[in-house]
């Protein structure tokens, strides 16, 4: 299994794309793909059938999934970073490489 270093619930500003400098929070991260969702960005048109839970059927906008390489994560003062692991006592932390806190 790979290790990501983008985790669901981290802002994260997308670097590369047609959604380049849009930001959001990531909803869940697609281990296998190597790809996250971010909420309100890259929305993509679906079209869905009337059912019990939407008798009104129609086109609805969704989000996609992203490549993590064109997602970058922002740190507390809201710039992008690049994230590193370090050990602090006994245990593994995540720290932003920019300002050397820990996420």
């Amino acid at each position: 299994m790979k290790k990501l270093k983008i985790k669901t619930g981290d802002t994260v500003r997308v670097i590369a794309g047609d959604n380049k400098g849009q930001e959001g929070k990531v909803q869940k991260v697609l281990i296998d793909k190597n790809k996250a969702i971010v909420e309100g960005v890259n929305l993509v048109s679906k079209h869905q059938k009337p059912s019990a839970s939407s008798p009104q059927g129609g086109i609805v906008k969704q989000e996609a999934a992203i490549h993590i390489s064109n997602l970058s994560l922002l740190s507390a003062n809201g710039e992008a970073t690049r994230v590193g692991y370090r050990i602090e006592g006994d245990k593994k932390v995540r720290f932003s490489k920019k300002s050397n806190e820990v996420i």
